[in-house]
């Protein structure tokens, strides 16, 4: 590495007397006499010294001049007398309106130098010029005001013009440029040279670069305007209202004759006419033969001087400050596509590129009715701009703001203090530019009103280039008006919410009937607080998703322009809606874990012994026949069996976040949500990117999730629990094999029953005989499984009287009394006994409860009205006898994962949809809601098990 090391070496860094040698990038010292060039590339010969030989500065011989011949020609290669003195680099020097002359017409150089006067007689009115040596035309004014090349008082000389004071010229103006931003006024160099030359001119002479040059500097004064102020800006005014009777141009009223039009009227309420009084001639259509899908901007530019310098479209980049491809920046002006760019740019490469400022005046083309192309002007909305003092164009009324036309991009010249050849001090740079299109209200056909382009400036202290940097961006944006949208969305937000509250009393009325309780306590507010969160959250949900597809059918689908996506700040409310829908669903999916985990469930054996068997007495050392023990395997079996089936789904989890992703990342529904009026699901990589909507993206995601999970439950319900696996069903028939019925209480008074009475009357056998039941039954050579003779209802519905709950309880108490204090057990028989007792006690309640032995408990069985069924309540209250509905329905799967999908799907698509919405990634998004599953998923496993076996007396160890 280091055989391939150079030292670094700049010019600034050779000094006088060395020159940097730019084929070895380093510094080489300077011959005898010689010093540094101004340039610091090469040598030139010091002061009284002529060059003898060169080779272009890089070897040079220098030859000293002889004392009578003193100076050095302007060549540099030849001593001459000067008889008027030198100058500080040794060459002769004249004084003003004289030239040097060192070379004979025919070019024979001179013993003596001479220095001719330029004659300014009525005959010549000649003057030197800049660099003196030779004699040119004096400027026009100084004729016209003196009828000679001198401007003496009590004529005016400003700006290398003279003028003939009188009264009515303009003010005095300040030349002072104040950057508000930073607390600072400079006295520029540019505005103390132009300002009152280009005024005077304007005025006098109607002299059109002078006004372009005086509007100019007013517009990098901000527009500012100042009742008290004679400022460039107020120099214009005081101009634009003493040319009134000159007319105006194009019959606009804000652009006199000779004048740059600079602003549209202060008059308040005119911006919102300019804006909204007129449309655009010109209808836009996304999709058909007759596309007019591009807007043709283009731009009069003009330098700082007032000169014209072309017509410019802004395709290319003309106003985009980041550099990208040619592609993506011309599609900012596709018609419907958002754009939106935003880079930061070093100061120096700003400096180094934007030397002399431009200025612009923006039109929007159009085609107009006999075939002549037409210019709409384009207002500019100056947000630095300042009227007296105060920031008008800042607020959200357009009512007060003030509409420019002239804009610039960077301004590095009017920052610049006492001498224009040197950096600035402070530079002005248009750090955000956003072009706003804006729809027509209730338009069919692709009407806008006219563009408005907003600048902000940002005012930059120039203090190390190379290390500061500025942040800029360039957008254009599409909007409508969304009240009336708005308005629609409150309208049924409160609409479907007074259902919500309404369909919420009636679940909490109906909760209040199976609790057997009729008393509005804390509890019953509480709840009721928890049914609306849940329908609150539907409401949300309902109107979120409506409003997503509405959105995508709606913008995507249109072919003549009607409706436009929402902005982002406008999306604000929507996303509201989204994070109240998944808060209040993620409390109504608690709620539902919560209730779930807290059911009481017992599995009714009814298998009776088979014979009876010997067993030996402890202590007394004898046998004594018993009845022979029911095996508890089948009641095992069917624990583990509905332990299986508590979180099963209507749908495939995963497959539903797989599928989902697939279609959005890969399939390419995902190029939808795009903020642009593309339908296509596929972008070329070189193609530019519109930013995210997040109401599409909602939509879309949200319409996939629904669409998908539709298919999949239509799927399982349709083909796959019909032909190949449906275990609910095969949980019910399970229970009838194995003579166990399923007794089990979500509400204090209501809960679900299943009849799993074998009708061959035990269960526990082998299989031979197993097979020859399963055959008869197919053969119909028994009776029916009912519950009621000659029916096949196997599951209920119940609601049970409060007698026979309050024995239930007094049974089951003993279940869960070994968690008591240990002076309330039996001290004659040890806690497993006493659960055991326990369970043979509650298996033969409920199986004499169901067989109607108890008269003063009993139960009648009935069909539930068809509007019990669409409430979800009962109207019949069990006071002395249980109530038993018929449920062909299954509902006993209210109480597992499988009888709550929807409130499952919906909570997984709002968590999808708000992990979206914070990551603007599908991938997070589907892992983390796969993430979710599986622990709420492992967490009612979990629980649900502890549950049971607590309920049942299922030793936990036998659930698998």
């Amino acid at each position: 590495a280091r055989g391939f090391s150079v030292p670094l070496q700049r010019p600034a860094d050779c000094g006088a007397e060395h020159y940097f040698d730019s084929s070895r990038l380093a510094c080489a010292p300077c011959g005898a006499h010689q010093r540094q060039s101004a340039g610091g590339s090469s040598c030139e010969c010091e002061p009284g010294y002529r060059m003898v030989s060169s080779n272009g500065g890089f070897s040079v011989t220098c030859e000293k001049c002889p004392e009578n011949m003193s100076g050095v020609t302007q060549d540099g290669w030849n001593c001459i007398t000067c008889p008027k003195g030198l100058t500080s680099k040794g060459n002769c020097k004249c004084p003003n309106n004289e030239i040097l002359v060192e070379r004979n017409v025919d070019g024979v150089l001179l013993d003596e130098a001479l220095c001719i006067h330029c004659n300014g007689s009525e005959q010549s009115f000649s003057v030197s010029d800049a660099s003196g040596s030779r004699c040119v035309r004096c400027e026009q004014t100084f004729i016209q005001v003196s009828k000679s090349c001198d401007c003496n008082s009590p004529n005016i000389l400003t700006g290398g013009l003279c003028f003939l004071a009188r009264e009515g010229l303009p003010p005095k103006g300040v030349a002072a440029v104040r950057f508000a931003q930073l607390g600072v006024t400079l006295a520029s160099a540019w505005f103390l040279k132009n300002l009152q030359s280009s005024a005077f001119a304007c005025w006098l002479y109607s002299n059109i670069t002078a006004c372009q040059a005086l509007g100019n500097m007013c517009v990098m004064n901000m527009n500012s305007l100042s009742s008290s102020s004679t400022d460039a800006c107020g120099l214009f005014q005081y101009i634009f209202v003493s040319t009134a009777r000159v007319g105006v141009i194009h019959s606009i009223p804000y652009w006199r004759h000779n004048l740059p039009w600079l602003y549209y009227g202060d008059q308040p309420g005119l911006a919102s006419q300019v804006l909204e009084k007129n449309h655009f001639p010109t209808t836009f259509t996304f999709k058909g033969t007759d596309k007019d899908v591009k807007l043709k901007f283009l731009a009069a530019s003009f330098d700082a001087a007032g000169n014209f310098l072309k017509w410019q479209s802004l395709e290319g980049g003309l106003l985009q400050l980041c550099p990208d491809t040619q592609t993506k920046l011309d599609a900012a002006y596709v018609f419907g596509t958002t754009y939106q760019q935003n880079c930061k740019i070093s100061v120096s490469k700003i400096l180094l590129d934007f030397v002399n400022p431009v200025f612009y005046d923006l039109f929007l083309e159009y085609n107009g009715g006999n075939g002549q192309q037409h210019l709409w002007a384009v207002p500019v909305l100056n947000l630095n701009l300042q009227y007296n003092e105060k920031f008008v164009n800042q607020g959200s009324s357009m009512n007060n703001w003030l509409l420019t036309r002239r804009f610039f991009l960077v301004d590095a010249l009017s920052g610049k203090e006492n001498d224009l050849g040197k950096p600035p001090r402070v530079i002005r740079i248009a750090s955000k530019i956003t072009i706003s299109i804006r729809l027509v209200s209730h338009t069919q056909r692709g009407t806008i009103y006219p563009p408005l382009i907003t600048v902000a400036y940002t005012d930059v202290l120039i203090q190390n280039p190379e290390t500061q940097s500025v942040m800029v961006s360039f957008s254009v944006s599409y909007e409508m008006n969304q009240r009336e949208a708005q308005i629609q969305t409150d309208i049924a937000l409160g609409v479907l919410g007074g259902l919500a509250v309404l369909w919420s009393l009636l679940k909490t009325a109906g909760w209040k009937r199976r609790t057997g309780s009729s008393i509005i306590d804390l509890q019953t507010v509480f709840k009721f607080l928890l049914f609306y969160a849940g329908d609150l959250a539907n409401v949300f949900f309902i109107i979120t998703v409506g409003t997503g597809i509405y959105w995508l059918v709606f913008f995507k689908g249109q072919q003549f322009v009607s409706v436009l996506l929402p902005l982002p700040p406008q999306e604000e409310d929507f996303v509201t809606y989204i994070a109240c829908a998944f808060s209040l669903k993620a409390l109504q999916f608690l709620h539902l874990l919560v209730s779930q985990l807290a059911i009481d469930i017992f599995f009714i054996d009814w298998e009776r012994p088979k014979g009876k068997v010997l067993k030996a007495v402890e202590g007394e050392g004898v046998a004594k026949s018993t009845a022979a023990p029911v095996s508890i395997w089948r009641t095992y079996f069917i624990a583990n069996e509905w332990n299986e089936i508590q979180t099963v789904r209507k749908i495939n989890p995963l497959f539903q976040v797989l599928a989902v992703l697939f279609f959005l990342e890969v399939v390419g529904f995902s190029n939808l949500a795009l903020m642009d009026a593309s339908s296509s699901l596929t972008r070329s990589s070189e193609s530019y990117v519109a930013p995210w909507s997040r109401i599409l993206r909602f939509g879309v995601s949200a319409a996939l999730w629904v669409a998908i999970a539709i298919l999949q439950i239509i799927f399982f319900a349709v083909i796959y629990e019909r032909f190949v696996e449906d275990k609910i069903s095969q949980f019910v028939d399970l229970c009838c094999v194995s003579n166990i019925s399923v007794f089990l209480l979500s509400h204090n008074c209501f809960g679900h029953y299943i009849h799993g009475r074998s009708v061959h009357g035990h269960a526990d056998t082998n299989m031979e005989e197993m097979n020859m039941n399963l055959k008869r039954e197919a053969e119909n050579l028994c009776s029916q499984r009912g519950l009621l003779p000659n029916t096949d209802g196997q599951t209920f519905q119940i609601s049970i009287s409060r007698k026979m709950r309050l024995n239930y309880d007094w049974i089951h108490e003993t279940l869960t009394r070994k968690r008591g204090p240990a002076r309330l057990l039996d001290s004659s028989a040890n806690t497993f006994e006493q659960s055991t007792r326990a369970y043979n006690a509650m298996n033969k309640f409920l199986s004499s409860f169901i067989d109607h032995v108890h008269k003063e408990m009993d139960y009648i069985v009935k069909d539930k009205l068809l509007l019990e069924r669409i409430l979800g309540m009962e109207f019949m209250e069990p006071i002395e006898k249980s109530i038993f509905y018929n449920d062909e329905g299954q509902s006993f799967t209210d109480v597992l994962y499988y009888g709550n999908e929807a409130t499952l799907l919906i909570f997984d698509i709002l968590f999808f949809s708000v992990v979206d919405l914070a990551s603007q990634s599908f991938v997070l998004a589907a892992i983390l809601t796969y993430l979710q599953q599986e622990i709420f998923r492992f967490i009612r496993t979990t629980l649900g098990q502890k549950n049971l076996a607590s309920k049942t007396l299922v030793d936990q160890r036998f659930l698998i």
